[in-house]
């Protein structure tokens, strides 16, 4: 058998001298410019980084200091005020030929996101395609979302649009964001996110301002700038996407602002299965699960599981978790093979991997039993790779409740499950983290999904079947910790990052003070 190669063409070297031809003003020879007033600059120091792939040295973000971010807001603000009085023809004009300039760098935007982030091929490329599509969508629906025409017609906020996302989902997330953003008639700044994605938001942001849109793209330290990004009085929202520990020192520094906010943060969502007997449904939504290592924040890293129900799950898990295909994104036998399509390559680094095997061993220090335990080296790599920001699936059962896991999600292939015998037992272990994006029942009794779900502390609630974000007609938000602020997605979205008529009572529905609250299920 042929060894494994990365495909020709595909190579970092290649996908960056691609990117300096594609958006030469943005790309230097040994940097990446930041976008700020209009302009693209050399501002910034960049430094080496290291793609989870392989090991292969990528350039860094251009870290700006703090009174570079302050000034790039204040133009930021100068573009407001002449953004929000542009036409809404113009607005969708405008967009939609951004969008279209993305759609024309679909294959590279999403070999940047391989060489990134490690997203395989396939699920980079739907990465980019959510977000296209997202916003078309909103192209079309955004006079009615508006209400122009009518004494309701929404205006922009008074001030841009901060964006500080993670870097998981930098074009389907962060950049859908911002497109919806400016069409509803903000200005926006976005901040590169330090662990990766920023090269995939350089050329994104190129498109975008060569379609004449009012976008500031800056990367730095979020010690540094977050001041400026954040409080700036010149802000009219911000976006945050992020962990808890972050979002909470965010939600603190604007507890007395009364500004307009969307916080979402992670949660442990968990499957609940009771009284269940169709397996052949859930398995497929357990290998789904997996996509890219299960590093988004509406994965599911734990099963609360009715204990008699224990040996069916695992007839139905544990060959779906053996089969599972990972490894490096990029590599081919022959140059003629298409890109392998994989549940997942990489975590992030090569010290997340550290942790989740350690975290994985803790959970068996404190008593868990190992359900399975995957081998690094039974991955799809190349010879000689350098394979330290991998790991195999993994699996414990029952881990105590002194586990560092036992609150939090993993963010990576690291499964638990936790048996139960009562109903009360089932909602505590799902609502162990005190608030969730999405959480599952998996039953075949309707009267206990619905009575169970309305305890779960999700925002999102499926009866054998899994949620997810979702970009369109449904909204997205979560409950407890995992989320404050408006919600994110369809016509709330426009009503998040757009003012009523000062004569017109408003209810921005969220999950702040002195707001209404949305039912959701």
């Amino acid at each position: 058998m042929a060894q494994l190669h990365i495909k020709s063409g595909t190579n970092w070297a290649e996908t960056y001298a691609r990117c300096r031809t594609a958006a030469p003003e943005s790309f230097d020879p040994g940097s990446l410019r930041n976008l700020i007033g209009g302009d693209w600059v050399p501002a910034g120091e960049s430094s080496v980084h290291s793609s989870p792939i392989d090991g292969t040295l990528i350039i860094g973000p251009p870290r700006i200091d703090h009174q570079t971010a302050v000034d790039a807001v204040a133009l930021a603000a100068e573009q407001h005020a002449i953004w929000r009085g542009t036409p809404l023809a113009e607005r969708v004009a405008r967009v939609t030929h951004a969008v279209d300039l993305l759609e024309s760098q679909r294959d590279l935007l999403a070999m940047l996101l391989v060489w990134e982030i490690g997203k395989p091929w396939l699920i980079a490329l739907a990465d980019i395609d959510r977000c296209i599509d997202g916003v078309r969508w909103y192209l079309e629906q955004i006079p009615r979302q508006l209400r122009v025409g009518t004494s309701e017609e929404r205006t922009p906020l008074s001030g841009p649009v901060s964006n500080i996302a993670s870097w998981n989902y930098p074009m389907s997330v962060q950049v859908h964001a911002e497109l919806v953003q400016i069409l509803a008639g903000n200005a926006v700044i976005a901040k590169t996110p330090s662990q990766g994605g920023f090269h995939t938001l350089t050329l994104a942001h190129a498109m975008m301002h060569r379609a004449g849109l009012p976008v500031t793209l800056v990367s730095g330290v979020g010690a540094e700038l977050g001041d400026a990004l954040i409080q700036s009085p010149q802000i009219g929202a911000l976006a945050f996407v992020g962990g808890r520990s972050n979002g909470r020192k965010v939600a603190v520094t604007l507890a007395d602002t009364n500004r307009r906010h969307i916080l979402e943060q992670e949660g442990l969502n968990a499957w609940g299965i009771w009284e269940f007997s169709q397996w052949d449904v859930l398995a497929g939504h357990l290998r789904k699960g997996f996509e890219y290592a299960k590093q988004r924040c509406t994965a599911y890293p734990r099963y609360v599981i009715q204990r008699r129900l224990l040996p069916e799950f695992l007839d139905v898990y544990l060959p779906m978790v053996r089969d599972l295909k990972f490894g490096h994104p990029l590599a081919v036998a022959d140059d003629d093979d298409a890109l392998p399509v994989l549940d997942f390559g990489p975590v992030i680094h090569a010290t997340k991997a550290t942790s989740l095997v350690s975290q994985f061993e803790e959970a068996l220090d404190k008593g868990a039993a190992p359900i399975y335990c995957g081998i690094r080296e039974d991955g799809r790599f190349i010879v000689g790779q350098d394979t330290s920001a991998y790991i195999a699936p993994a699996t414990v059962l029952d881990p105590s409740t002194s586990w560092s896991l036992h609150h939090a999600e993993p963010f990576g292939p690291l499964d638990s499950i936790v048996l139960v015998d009562t109903e009360a037992e089932l909602l505590a272990a799902m609502n162990v983290s005190n608030g969730n994006l999405v959480a599952s029942i998996a039953t075949d009794d309707p009267d206990f999904a619905t009575r169970v779900g309305h305890e779960l502390r999700a925002f999102k609630v499926g009866v054998n079947r899994p949620r997810s974000r979702g970009d369109r007609e449904e909204v997205f938000g979560g409950l407890g910790a995992s989320w404050t602020g408006a919600f994110v997605g369809g016509d709330l979205l426009i009503d998040a990052v757009t003012e009523a008529p000062a004569d017109v009572t408003e209810h921005l529905f969220g999950n702040f003070p002195s707001y209404s609250k949305l039912p959701v299920r």
